[in-house]
C-alpha cells in the first residue's frame, strides 16, 4: 500500500510538472499559440489594408522598411513573422511611410503579466533621441498597471474603460484607429478607449502625421508581435 501510494504521488508530481512545462512553452514559443480573430491577410488586403511586416515570394518575412532606435532590438522569426523584443529600451519603427488618418491592426502577446511594451503612433520624424515620447502617442501594453498606464491606455493620458487583454501566453488583437484628433482603441473586439486627443501627461504636443512603431521596454521579459496591417484613411 505504501509503495502504491508513493507511485500515485510521484505520478501526480510528474503530471503537474508536465502541465507547467506546457504552459511555459506556450508563452515562450508564440509560433505554437492559436491565432486570434484577425481576418485573413487576403480579406484585410481586399479592404485596403497593407501588411507592413512583409512576406517575400519565398514565404519568409523580413524587416525591410523598418529601422530601430535605442539599445534594445526586435528579433524576427522569418518563418512565422513573429517579432520578439529583446535587450531593453528602444523603438522599432516603420520608416517606409508616415501616416495621418489610419487604422492599425496587429496581434501582441506578453511573456509574463508584468511585461511592458506599447505601440507608438504618429512619431514625428526619424527618432534620434528619446524626445519622440513627448510628441507622439503610445498605446500601452502593461497588464499589471492601472488607469492611464494599463494595457489599452493612451499612455499617461487616457485610460481604458476595462482590462480586455487575455494575459501572458495568449495572443491579443489590437485595432487602433486615429482620425484627426480622435483615437479609438479596441482589444480583442472590445472598445476600451474613445478619446479626442489633446496634450496631456508626458505628451506636450502631437503631429497630424508620423511614423508607426513598436516599443522595446524590458531587458529581461519579452513581448511578441505579428500580423501587422495598416489602412490609410486620408
Amino acid at each position: 500500500m505504501i509503495v502504491r501510494r508513493y507511485v500515485q504521488v510521484f505520478a501526480g508530481i510528474i503530471f503537474a510538472s508536465m502541465v507547467v512545462a506546457a504552459a511555459l512553452t506556450s508563452a515562450a514559443s508564440p509560433a505554437g499559440a492559436p491565432a486570434t480573430g484577425l481576418s485573413s491577410a487576403q480579406d484585410l488586403e481586399a479592404q485596403g489594408y497593407e501588411r507592413i511586416l512583409r512576406q517575400g515570394r519565398n514565404g519568409r518575412f523580413s524587416k525591410a522598411g523598418w529601422n530601430h532606435y535605442g539599445p534594445g532590438f526586435f528579433e524576427l522569426d522569418e518563418e512565422t513573422g513573429i517579432l520578439a523584443s529583446r535587450g531593453g529600451m528602444g523603438l522599432f519603427w516603420y520608416a517606409a511611410e508616415e501616416y495621418g488618418d489610419f487604422v492599425l491592426e496587429l496581434d501582441f502577446m506578453t511573456e509574463v503579466a508584468s511585461a511592458n511594451s506599447g505601440v507608438f503612433v504618429r512619431v514625428p520624424g526619424a527618432p534620434s533621441s528619446n524626445d519622440y515620447i513627448y510628441h507622439s502617442w503610445e498605446i500601452q501594453i502593461h497588464d499589471v498597471s492601472e488607469g492611464i498606464h494599463q494595457t489599452g491606455a493612451v499612455y499617461d493620458a487616457e485610460g481604458p474603460i476595462r482590462l480586455a487583454s487575455k494575459g501572458p501566453g495568449e495572443w491579443n488583437h489590437f485595432k487602433i484607429t486615429f482620425v484627426g484628433d480622435h483615437i479609438t482603441v479596441e482589444i480583442n473586439g472590445d472598445t476600451v478607449v474613445e478619446w479626442d486627443a489633446e496634450p496631456r501627461g508626458k505628451v506636450e504636443d502631437f503631429a497630424a502625421r508620423g511614423y508607426l512603431g513598436l516599443q522595446n521596454h524590458d531587458r529581461d521579459t519579452r513581448t511578441f508581435f505579428r500580423n501587422i496591417f495598416v489602412k490609410r484613411l486620408d
